[in-house]
């Protein structure tokens, strides 16, 4: 085996040696031969040890030229774990950049674009994203079926990469990156939850007190975060053990439950056993497991009898996170609004078609024998609690996800109404400047499939809001213009004003009069300059997203929800953003936050300026409006030299 790999090795050697020979030209010529080599080395723990060898004359040799790994500084780590899983030559060319960046790492490879320190941080985060590459799971069905050759080297890969980092600097990454997602509350946390149970196989590893505390502290929180749970793990006998319990020891389970959910915002599967024997036996608990403020307990009492009947509908250990999106929905006083009540009581028995129910019905669902109404059901109280914790999933549906929290916030009649048409009818309509669009009636959206990792109401109306708002900016093709000035106010409803400016021109594609774009925006927005008025409604608007080093990476829909001073007095945008990870840094020192400043549940946040220096389009109010003279100048010349040395760079300038 020694020499069948020392061989491989002169074969390696040689092909990149040839590849790094070659004119720029004829590069592509050479690569696949050093790929399929590369791939035979990365076969055994050993050859991937030769591999690395060479990892730092890859760049020099030319072995990612033309293709998305060339330039070091653009990568993401985000995107690393699933160029490992996919079959084929990417996969390798995903693990020899891994062993490019662990050179960097290590001193052996000076970039000039990406320092040893960043290359450490972005390998820790890469391994903190991929534990189950980190640690495989050992199951029958793993063992049986496998992962393919694939995955067995990116497993090898990160064997590897973990023996040359530590342990130490990935669990604390990891502990961040938790924090940091379960402070938006998303109200899909598989993600989180795979992450927290694959981190407690680092706790025996050398990491230091706080973060496996904090680690222990998750794990409790997804499992048994209470005395009694811990103390009875098993659902059937906790059941049991609640029936015997004194009213004391009900009432300390509560508090724990409800401690444990204002913390993390997440909620062990145990806790609807819990929620569903008081919801029989103990209702008058229910506000304490819940954490009910004032007039959470006041809407709680108004309604016992709907509450009672949407937590027997709807709770259960595979669904147990509606227990938090009832709490918020309690709290937000959705249930003091009478016409809603009737709205939400047709859900029940509403009749779902058999294709929306197969879009629902998760495999878990089906095998507890959940309802698909009761599923709905609980999709629509985790809506109505968390609008802002509604996201997009894997799909380029921002503009869905963005229309369903501002109906989940400001037009909760109108979203209801449109689940039960979906529901029952596989269709919705809407109307366009007087025509009627039926989504049943058109062939494709901007999504060309829709992933279903999505909570309910998402992955009801997602399909058909994805095809009329295609369809709407269809119509809109030829006007000369950017069509979402005409579609968002007849999309999202009455509540978007019809003020409208974007800063490309449509016939040339240039960026112009950027400077009176800055001005209006602060003229309509800022606090300081725009006469007083304050924002009622979520302002869609459309933002470039770019990466650590402010290169573009693509357009974006978010909504602002207000503008207000932080506790240090610093105005900032706080928006929604749909692609459910909010806390991200676009590069130039402009980082996202979503806790440090004041943010509400699901709000991210920028200092005025930087958020303006990431924008291409909003709507406005032009009869709430100051004077643009007014800005300052420098401000204007601070966020265009942000925008020009970023995103812009892309653009020609008029």
């Amino acid at each position: 085996m020694a020499t069948e790999a020392a061989t491989l090795k002169e074969k390696f050697e040689q092909a990149l040696r040839t590849l790094e020979e070659a004119k720029p030209f004829a590069k592509s010529m050479y690569q696949t031969e050093v790929f399929q080599l590369a791939t035979e080395l990365a076969s055994t723990d050993e050859g991937l040890e030769m591999l690395y060898e060479y990892a730092a004359d890859f760049d020099k040799a030319g072995v990612f030229n033309g293709g998305p790994w060339a330039e070091a500084d653009n990568l993401e780590p985000a995107f690393v774990g699933g160029s490992l899983r996919v079959k084929g030559l990417n996969s390798v060319v995903e693990l020899m950049s891994e062993l490019r960046m662990l050179s960097i790492t290590e001193g052996e490879y000076v970039h000039e674009k990406v320092p040893a320190e960043e290359a450490s941080a972005f390998l820790n985060e890469v391994l903190a994203l991929n534990l189950d590459l980190l640690f495989p799971a050992e199951t029958e069905e793993a063992r049986v079926e496998g992962g393919g050759v694939h995955l067995e080297r990116g497993e090898r890969l990160f064997r590897f990469l973990g023996s040359k980092l530590s342990y130490r600097a990935v669990a604390h990454k990891l502990v961040e990156e938790i924090e940091r997602l379960t402070v938006q509350r998303p109200i899909m946390v598989d993600r989180i939850i795979n992450m927290i149970e694959t981190a407690t196989q680092m706790i025996d590893e050398n990491i230091d007190d706080s973060t496996k505390d904090t680690l222990q502290y998750f794990h409790k929180a997804i499992t048994a975060p209470t005395a009694l749970s811990e103390q009875e793990p098993n659902l059937k006998e906790y059941r049991r053990k609640l029936v015997e319990a004194d009213d004391e020891t009900l009432r300390k389970e509560a508090r724990d439950f409800a401690e444990s959910m204002n913390k993390t915002g997440l909620v062990a599967p145990i806790a609807a056993i819990f929620m569903r024997y008081l919801n029989r036996s103990k209702p008058e608990l229910i506000p304490e497991l819940l954490n009910l403020t004032e007039m959470g307990t006041a809407s709680f009492n108004a309604n016992q009898e709907l509450v009672r009947d949407m937590v027997h509908f709807s709770v259960y250990p595979q669904t147990s996170k509606v227990i938090y999106g009832l709490s918020r929905m309690l709290d937000r006083g959705v249930l003091t609004q009478e016409p809603l009540i009737p709205a939400i009581r047709r859900l029940f028995d509403i009749d779902i078609r058999p294709e929306v129910k197969k879009r629902i019905l998760r495999p878990e669902y089906r095998k507890a024998g959940l309802s698909a109404n009761g599923v709905l059901i609980g999709g629509v109280i985790s809506v109505l609690g968390q609008p802002l914790g509604i996201g997009q999933g894997l799909n380029p549906t921002c503009q869905s996800a963005r229309a369903i929290s501002l109906w989940a916030q400001h037009g909760i009649g109108q979203l209801l109404e449109l689940v039960a048409r979906a529901v029952r009818e596989n269709d919705i309509d809407m109307t366009f400047e007087g025509e009627a669009i039926h989504s049943s009636a058109i062939e494709d959206g901007v999504a060309g499939e829709i992933h279903h990792e999505l909570d309910p109401v998402s992955s009801v109306l997602v399909p058909h809001l994805d095809k009329i708002y295609n369809e709407m900016m269809k119509k809109t093709l030829l006007r000369g213009e950017d069509g979402h000035k005409w579609v968002n106010p007849e999309f999202y409803g009455e509540w978007i004003p019809r003020g409208f400016i974007n800063i490309i021109d449509p016939f040339t594609g240039f960026v112009t009069d950027y400077d009176a774009f800055v001005r209006l925006f602060y003229a309509t927005h800022h606090p300081l300059y725009n006469e007083g008025y304050e924002m009622i409604y979520p302002n869609p608007v459309g933002i470039y997203i770019t990466n650590v080093h402010g290169k573009l990476l693509g357009l974006h829909a978010v909504s602002i929800q207000r503008i207000a001073q932080d506790h240090n007095g610093e105005h900032r945008v706080y928006f929604y953003n749909p692609n459910n990870d909010s806390g991200q840094n676009w590069g130039q020192g402009i980082e996202t936050s979503v806790h440090e400043h004041g943010e509400h549940e699901g709000e991210s946040s920028l200092p005025f300026h930087q958020f303006v220096a990431r924008m291409y389009a909003f709507h406005y109010n032009p009869y709430e409006q100051g004077d643009t003279y007014m800005v300052e100048d420098a401000d204007v010349e601070d966020i265009e030299k942000l925008a020009r040395e970023s995103w812009g760079q892309t653009y020609t300038w008029s």
